[in-house]
């Protein structure tokens, strides 16, 4: 009789360990770099980049997106965080020339299927300047799988102008259009960037109704600013973003402010995190 009555239990026993499963989660992070030939005295690139390093096996995401990166600064973070590889091109040339608006992607936790760039132009195909742009302006996409869940996701990276409002808007709107297209089957997706706009800018509009923003959504989060010019800046509104659709939700989204050994700061903007929820 003992027998039958264990027996009987176990199908609960094994209902009760799988429906108690905490859920998976996915690491993201947008991480403006600062590009490393700029005159920033004690700041320069090569006193911070240990500590950017150290930041990034620290966080250890899944997969981030930078900005303003220039090709020595990429081999740097692949040499130093043996686990990443990335992707992406020269803003000026399509090759090495310019800042890159890579994405990095831990090869132990996922797997690059596909890859691309555009212009945030009237060309996009073509290294361009759109609109009332100051700069050439990009974005890369990527198609990978993660490891854990084998599902397939899309991550996308980009930059806007700082300049000019026709180009942030219109660009972001080549963006969300592209990310329509890409994306038929409906897999997951994720947008990081510096998007040189607060929350509550028009420009965000077009995106919101395709995508959460994880900074509102997240029940642990975080509004504090992102650019912050070396610690000059304390108080003001954050212009680096991760946006997500086709996930259950945002567990914690952080601005990651602390300092890292070598530098007080990794660069002049806070990498901002999110922990995505399959």
């Amino acid at each position: 009789m003992k027998r039958i009555v264990l027996l009987s239990l176990l199908p609960l026993l094994a209902f009760s360990c799988k429906s108690n499963k905490a859920p998976e989660t996915l690491p993201v992070m947008s991480f403006n770099v600062r590009y490393g030939t700029a005159n920033d005295g004690e700041h320069v690139w090569t006193n911070r980049r240990d500590a950017a390093c150290a930041m990034i096996m620290d966080q250890r995401p899944a997969v981030f997106g930078v900005q303003e990166a220039l090709d020595f600064q990429l081999d740097y973070f692949v040499e130093k965080c043996l686990m990443y590889k990335c992707v992406g091109v020269g803003r000026e040339d399509g090759v090495h020339e310019g800042e890159h608006m890579s994405v990095f992607y831990d090869t132990e936790r996922v797997e690059l299927k596909d890859w691309g760039t555009y212009w945030l132009s009237e060309t996009p195909e073509v290294p361009s300047f759109g609109w009332d742009a100051a700069c050439k302006r990009t974005a890369t996409w990527t198609l990978l799988t993660d490891k854990v869940t084998g599902k397939d996701f899309y991550f996308v990276n980009t930059h806007l102008d700082h300049v000019g409002k026709e180009a942030r808007l219109n660009g972001l709107l080549l963006v969300v259009d592209r990310i329509k297209a890409m994306n038929p089957e409906g897999n997951p997706m994720i947008l990081t960037g510096d998007m040189n706009v607060t929350p509550d800018d028009p420009c965000l509009t077009e995106l919101r109704k395709l995508m959460s923003d994880a900074r509102q959504t997240a029940p642990e989060t975080d509004n504090e600013v992102t650019w912050h010019d070396w610690g000059k800046i304390t108080s003001s509104k954050p212009i680096d973003y991760v946006f997500y659709s086709g996930f259950s939700g945002c567990e914690r989204f952080e601005v990651i402010r602390q300092a890292y050994p070598g530098a007080p700061f990794v660069s002049d903007h806070y990498p901002v995190k999110a922990i995505l929820v399959w």
